[in-house]
């Protein structure tokens, strides 16, 4: 099998997703081979809600005996991509990273949830281009909104200077054109944003 490179993903980390007898797409997943796999991309600013309906969705399709992987974007940083920053380089880093794991669960029928910033159009659409059963979910919450809600203050030190590259302040939100599922949780009720989503699995006969 020939590797990634090693700026994409460290040599130790292919083989745990890729080795035959220690990986999640091989053993947990066996017996899911029937099913298509797919990737809930949910995108939109910091405290837009992205995290709280993903979180939502994954538990109501682990419920359904759906086989699931949920990738969020602190839990992800903490692990996978521990050594990048917030530069546009490093979060293009970081999405490709994490976008080679989504593909490699989705081609083997896992679904996955992911939830990240992701503010660059490009690396989205290389996403949609490169990942099977690709969907993107666009979390469209106002900043003013966003801010409201952030209780860590993270918007107010970007907006002192305190932060650098805070998408949304002092480095661009490209906001999607097409999202396969669009989302105001600013104005519908959470419950209404999950079911949207279940629906849109649903209808396309991927659950």
């Amino acid at each position: 099998k020939k590797q990634p490179p090693k700026y994409l993903m460290r040599p130790e980390v292919y083989q745990l997703l890729t080795n035959s007898y220690n990986t999640m797409v091989d053993q947990q997943y066996k017996q899911n081979n029937n099913k298509k796999g797919f990737v809930l991309w949910f995108t939109g600013l910091s405290q837009s809600g992205k995290t709280t309906i993903a979180d939502k969705v994954y538990k109501i399709l682990e419920e359904r005996g759906v086989k699931i992987e949920r990738l969020d974007g602190d839990v992800v940083r903490e692990s996978l991509t521990k050594d990048l920053g917030f530069t546009k380089e490093d979060r293009d880093k970081n999405i490709t990273r994490v976008g080679f794991v989504s593909k490699l669960l989705s081609k083997n029928g896992v679904g996955v949830i992911a939830s990240f910033i992701s503010p660059y159009e490009e690396r989205r659409q290389h996403l949609r281009d490169t990942v099977e059963n690709f969907i993107e979910v666009y979390v469209s919450t106002p900043i003013e909104v966003c801010e409201e809600r952030d209780g860590k203050g993270l918007y107010k030190k970007a907006r002192a200077g305190e932060i650098k590259n805070f998408t949304g302040i002092s480095d661009p939100y490209e906001e999607p054109e097409n999202p396969e599922i669009l989302l105001k949780p600013h104005k519908d009720p959470v419950e209404l944003s999950v079911d949207k989503v279940i629906k849109y699995l649903e209808k396309n006969e991927l659950i």
